[in-house]
């Protein structure tokens, strides 16, 4: 019996329209070799020829019922041919085996090669509900090492940040870059920056949330700009400079009408000073029930991409900021952050099923984006000079988790971008101590061009 790898291996290879051929010939070989090995001979067939001729010689029904009739030991078996003569009960053996290979191909084509096909078709599409592409999960596979990476030279890009260039920064490896990700069942698009900018022409991309989501539109920036080729055509429609702290950033494709923005909005929700009669030592307050009040910016687009996560820990919020939590008028000291967090984000579910016209805008939401800092205090950062092998638990997040949650039961179509499995394995990527401050290493932001390339990468192939 011929296993289901063996054919699931055969099938893909064979376009639709040549796959019967194509079997014909490979089984022609493989059965020559069962009869031979079984001590078969053909002695109607012309010198060279082999007696596997007989059944592959016009349609397979023809050919099944015109086999011959078999008997046991060294009797005649007669057929059309009439003279084949079996040498053993291995003749036997060899033909069952025929008909084992016949069946599993027929079956494996009709099954697998379909499944294939649908596979290759919706990871291209635009998904239409709350999951990730539908039957390809773009989100599981492997890193590859690729040659033809990076994308793109960070140093010739003026929109990518010195602070996440490592490679001007010091760091001498630069093999972190030249990894593509590869999914389990379908492949992303190799990148054309022609093709995209054409398809996003007169077209608004919007990505909102924290420094991970601001170098991710860096790198959609710089890989976009290698299609350009007068590089001042590609500007900041204010003339900002890249900088961490400035709530809004838009870069301007002018031959092809196209704006890129980011606005930074790492909590997605209000953040203001505490209530009158808060206690002294509570600083700030995050409005749990009220978005933020720059979130009328965002609806006016075509994408939309949102993040949010790194900013909401213990030692950020009550420690660093001294900022709390606030419902309505009322100031809540003992909510968890992770209830604070999940809290935020149905607000933000609610205001976007409300305020964005899914007819015109495409919504994305990027889960958390593993980090890689270890020791007791967790604030270790080793940076790799290679991948994981394994994710070594860093693939599950509980802020993952509850974007998860909260997008599913969403009533309008929202995208996950579930990139922290994926994330999880690359601890070479993080910027650690090339960066413009490299007394504070950072083992959660990402190498320019690096991850957020993949994201980007992905996030188009949706979208084509």
């Amino acid at each position: 019996m011929v296993s289901t790898s063996v054919v699931g291996g055969l099938l893909p290879g064979f376009a639709a329209y040549a796959a019967p051929k194509a079997a014909v010939e490979i089984m022609r070989k493989i059965v020559a070799k069962e009869l031979k090995g079984a001590g078969t001979t053909a002695n109607c067939v012309a010198p060279g020829s082999i007696a596997t001729d007989m059944f592959f010689e016009g349609t397979t029904e023809e050919t099944i019922k015109n086999m011959w009739i078999i008997s046991f030991g060294d009797r005649m078996i007669k057929g059309d041919c009439n003279i084949c003569v079996f040498k053993s009960f291995n003749g036997l053996v060899a033909i069952s085996s025929l008909i084992s290979f016949l069946s599993a191909m027929a079956l494996g084509y009709l099954y697998l090669f379909p499944r294939f096909q649908l596979v290759k078709r919706s990871s291209y599409g635009i998904p239409d509900s709350n999951v990730s592409n539908g039957t390809c999960n773009v989100f599981e596979g492997s890193w590859l090492y690729d040659k033809n990476y990076p994308l793109y030279d960070a140093s010739k890009c003026p929109f990518a940040e010195r602070g996440f260039n490592c490679l001007a920064n010091g760091r001498k490896d630069g093999g972190y870059a030249k990894w593509r990700w590869k999914p389990k069942n379908c492949d992303i698009p190799r990148f054309d920056a022609r093709i995209i900018l054409e398809k996003f022409r007169g077209k608004r991309v919007v990505f909102v949330g924290d420094s991970l989501s601001r170098t991710q539109w860096e790198s959609l920036i710089c890989l976009l700009m290698t299609g350009v080729e007068d590089k001042n055509a590609v500007y900041e429609v204010k003339g900002h400079k890249i900088t961490k702290n400035i709530r809004f950033l838009g870069v301007l494709f002018s031959s092809f009408n196209l704006r890129i923005d980011f606005y930074r909005s790492v909590f997605l929700v209000q953040h203001g000073p505490a209530p009158r009669l808060a206690p002294k030592w509570v600083k700030t307050a995050l409005r749990l029930d009220k978005l933020d009040d720059i979130s009328q910016e965002w609806i006016d687009s075509d994408v939309l991409i949102f993040n949010s996560g790194h900013w909401w820990t213990k030692s950020r919020l009550f420690h660093e900021m001294r900022c709390y939590f606030q419902v309505g008028n009322s100031l809540n000291l003992a909510m968890p952050v992770i209830t604070g967090f999940k809290r935020a984000l149905e607000t933000w579910a609610s205001w976007a099923e409300t305020m964005i016209n899914t007819n015109r805008t495409r919504v994305f939401f990027r889960t958390f984006e593993s980090t890689h800092w270890s020791g007791k205090k967790w604030n270790t950062c080793k940076v790799t000079q290679r991948p994981w092998s394994k994710t070594n638990g860093r693939e599950r997040s509980s802020v993952s988790e509850i974007i998860i949650k909260v997008v599913k039961k969403m009533r309008i179509p929202v995208t996950l971008m579930h990139v922290t499995p994926m994330c999880a394995f690359r601890s070479d990527g993080h910027v650690g101590r090339w960066s413009d401050n490299p007394n504070v290493p950072d083992c959660s932001h990402w190498c320019l061009p690096g991850v957020p390339d993949t994201w980007n990468e992905i996030l188009l192939s949706l979208l084509l």
